[in-house]
C-alpha cells in the first residue's frame, strides 16, 4: 500500500509540476508583476496532495522571527521537500542556487523571471561577487534571499559541510540572517521512492541581526541549526 500511494504521489506531484510550469511561462510573458501567485500555488498544491495521499503533514515553528523586510534566509537542506515547499513557508523568496538551472529551456526562464540568483560553482571570488550582487539586487525589491549553506542536500546525521557564502552575504549586505532548522530528510530522503507517513518539522530561529564579525556570525549559524535539528519535534516514520 505504501508504494501505491508513493507512486500515485510522484505521479501527482510531477504532472501539477508541469502544468503548473506552463501556467508560469503565461504569467512570466504577460503578467510578471503577479508571477509569484504559480509558485505559491504549486507550493501549496502539491503539499496538500502530500498529506492527502501520503499522510505527510508539516509544521512551522517560529514564523515571528522572519523580519518583515528583505533578509538572508538560512536553511538546512536535507531533501527536495525544501526546496520546493519554501513558497508556502515564506513571503517573497528567492533562491541562490547553482547557474545551471538557470539554463534549462522555459524552466530557467521563468527563475529568472522569479529573480533567482544564479551562482557557478568553482569560480571562486567571481561568483560570490555575482552572488552578492544578484543578491543586493533581490534585497532592493524587499525579497527574502533563500540560500542552503551546505550547498547540497545531507543526510540527517551526516557530517557537517556548511559553506561560507552566506557569512559573505551577511556582511556585505548587512541584512539579518535567519537560521532555519528542519528534519525533511527523515520522511524524504535522497533518491528514495517510498513516502512514510508522519510530520515534517521547521524551526525558523531568532534572526541574526547585522554587526557581528563575519567568523562569529556564521558559527552562530551552524550551532543554532544544528542544536534545533537536534531538538525538532516530529518527523518520525510512523507505523503504515
Amino acid at each position: 500500500m505504501l508504494a501505491v500511494r508513493s507512486a500515485t504521489f510522484n505521479i501527482v506531484f510531477y504532472a501539477f509540476t508541469a502544468l503548473c510550469s506552463i501556467i508560469a511561462v503565461f504569467f512570466a510573458i504577460f503578467w510578471p508583476s503577479r508571477l509569484l501567485i504559480v509558485p505559491r500555488l504549486w507550493s501549496h498544491g502539491w503539499l496538500y496532495a502530500y498529506q492527502r495521499l501520503c499522510g505527510v503533514s508539516y509544521r512551522v515553528h517560529g514564523a515571528e522571527h522572519v523580519p518583515a523586510g528583505p533578509c538572508i534566509i538560512a536553511m538546512k537542506h536535507q531533501s527536495i521537500w525544501e526546496s520546493c515547499a519554501v513558497f508556502a513557508i515564506f513571503t517573497r523568496p528567492v533562491f541562490v542556487l547553482k547557474s545551471e538551472l538557470l539554463w534549462v529551456p522555459v524552466f530557467g526562464w521563468v527563475l529568472k523571471r522569479m529573480g533567482c540568483i544564479g551562482v557557478k560553482r568553482g569560480t571562486g571570488r567571481l561568483a560570490l561577487q555575482s552572488m552578492i550582487r544578484g543578491a543586493r539586487e533581490a534585497a532592493a525589491h524587499g525579497c527574502q534571499i533563500v540560500v542552503f549553506p551546505e550547498g547540497t542536500r545531507s543526510a540527517p546525521g551526516s557530517p557537517l559541510a556548511y559553506k561560507s557564502g552566506v557569512s559573505h552575504l551577511y556582511t556585505a549586505l548587512q541584512l539579518p540572517c535567519v537560521p532555519v532548522a528542519l528534519n525533511s530528510g527523515v520522511l524524504w530522503p535522497r533518491r528514495r521512492f517510498l513516502r512514510p507517513p508522519g510530520v515534517i518539522s521547521v524551526r525558523i530561529l531568532p534572526a541574526i541581526l547585522p554587526g557581528l564579525p563575519r567568523q562569529q556570525m556564521f558559527e552562530r549559524m551552524v550551532h543554532d541549526i544544528e542544536e534545533a535539528c537536534q531538538d525538532l519535534p516530529g518527523g518520525q516514520t510512523l507505523e503504515v
